[in-house]
């Protein structure tokens, strides 16, 4: 593709008929005929990397203008660079399936795109979903890297399952990814906003600037899209202004919802692997028995029914495909049943609302304890970790304080904050350890909750990954009970 062809402005005099192979922001993935984006990153600008850029055969170079010196190619330059790398890559990757969603929230996202994946699925839809698991379209998986990946893997993924007769896709959409407009030139058919709760202060500046950024969703959504909202949500009501404000068709869910135009939650009965559920769609009411446990799965996967209705999809195939559906790995996952019948389960809850919400919603299904096991991240928002260990002491009747991802922190300081609020909780860093110990309290009626780290499989320690997965330490100490 010609380089006028992917920008409507800053091409230099005479270079629009320069053959363009392909982008990237990334220099060591510069072939010949590349451009390359010399943006400006959180830690580095692009334009440190310029010479290995052009000594890998770059034909062209984006920028914002500030690369402080002539880069000796093609330099396109537009005010905000990173946009116009975003609807370059979209212009270089033409085709996408026919249906596209996004969900943007503090939590649930991952949840409800997979769930509405596995509904489109159950109705004969083709169907995949984007997301911090990455892509996924039937049993196949492929790592993006981020929960909204950088716009050249984005446009290429959506381009790819397109030619592979997908038609539906649901992505997850992050703060990151609007803020830094790695999901411009995707025009949404419907997007979904599931709760706004602290998180991600290390970028943001404040809970303003993350609700706005959040916000920015709507900008993506097609004139007369629709706009999915839970009313439950604490933030609901700035949301619904927002998509108010766009002219977008609003639908709710959850148990606030009213009945006309909106999923409503009427009632839902617990049980130990699962939940009934009473619905109230278009005037009718529908039973569901949802094979996942906590209210907050119950949430997401209404969350995801109200996408799929709003769409035009059958009410009895969504409902249908809603009791079929399997957890999210590493979101509330069962991993397994102790030889004294208590539960294990984990979750990648890692902010204060995030494990609220997972310890209360295991209380109705857990006649016995609920016992804690988590830490915080390193390199993160600090001010949540007393937070999380207040929440973890008034919500578990059991708590044990690990390490996380302690990344270049020291692991001992970051617990040593969180225990400041977790009276009577107690210190075993080794994660492994931790899990072991719990596994071992386990009795008749427990559950035990392993939150924080989820689907991941390594753990960051002063920059190395070390391979990890809560899972198999949970399985290996399930196994070898007495």
């Amino acid at each position: 593709m010609k380089l006028g062809d992917l920008f409507t402005t800053g091409v230099p005099s005479g270079a629009a008929d320069i053959e363009i192979t392909g982008l990237t922001a990334d220099s060591r993935k510069v072939n010949p005929g590349y451009l390359f984006a010399a943006l400006e990153g959180v830690a580095a600008h692009g334009r440190d990397f310029l010479a290995q850029a052009k000594a890998n055969g770059a034909a062209a170079v984006l920028s914002a203008g500030d690369l402080g010196a002539d880069p000796g190619v093609a330099h396109v330059v537009t005010p905000n660079a990173r946009r116009a790398f975003a609807l370059a890559a979209s212009a270089f990757h033409p085709f996408r399936p026919e249906v596209i969603v996004g969900v943007t929230g503090t939590n649930g996202k991952s949840s409800t795109v997979d769930f509405l994946r596995q509904i489109w699925a159950h109705a004969g839809r083709g169907s995949a979903s984007i997301g911090t698991l990455g892509a996924i379209c039937g049993n196949e998986t492929l790592d993006m890297g981020h929960t909204t990946p950088d716009p050249v893997a984005l446009h290429w993924m959506l381009m790819h399952l397109s030619v592979s007769e997908v038609t539906h896709v649901a992505m997850e959409i992050s703060s990151h990814g609007l803020e830094q407009h790695r999901a411009d030139g995707i025009t949404f058919d419907a997007a979904a906003f599931t709760n706004l709760t602290q998180d991600h202060l290390d970028y943001h500046a404040d809970m303003n600037a993350y609700r706005q950024a959040k916000l920015k969703l709507w900008n993506l959504v097609r004139d007369g899209g629709v706009a999915v909202i839970n009313a439950d949500a604490a933030e609901g009501e700035a949301f619904e202004q927002g998509a108010k404000a766009r002219g977008l068709e609003i639908v709710l869910c959850g148990w606030r919802a009213p009945r006309d135009n909106a999923l409503k939650i009427v009632e839902i009965q617990p049980r130990p692997n699962a939940q009934t559920m009473n619905l109230h769609w278009a005037g009718k009411e529908y039973k569901v028995e949802l094979p996942l446990i906590g209210e907050f799965q119950a949430i997401n996967a209404v969350t995801a029914a109200t996408l799929a209705l709003a769409l035009g999809e059958a009410p009895d195939a969504v409902f249908a495909g809603m009791s079929k559906l399997t957890p999210v790995k590493g979101r509330m996952e069962h991993v397994g049943q102790s030889k004294t019948g208590g539960h294990v389960f984990v979750d990648y809850a890692h902010t204060p609302d995030g494990l609220d919400v997972l310890l209360r919603a295991a209380r109705p299904h857990a006649p016995g304890r609920i016992i804690a096991v988590f830490g915080c991240g390193g390199d993160r928002d600090a001010d949540k970790r007393a937070k999380m260990g207040a929440i973890a002491a008034r919500q578990a009747d059991v708590v044990i304080v690990t390490d996380d991802n302690p990344r270049s922190e020291d692991p001992g300081a970051i617990r040593e904050q969180i225990l400041s609020a977790a009276l009577g909780a107690r210190e075993i860093g080794d994660r492994a350890t931790a899990i072991r110990e719990a596994v071992s309290m386990l009795k008749s009626g427990d559950a035990l909750m392993i939150a924080g780290k989820g689907h991941e499989t390594g753990q960051i320690i002063k920059g190395v990954t070390h391979p990890f997965s809560d899972q198999d330490v949970a399985r290996a100490a399930l196994e070898t009970q007495a």
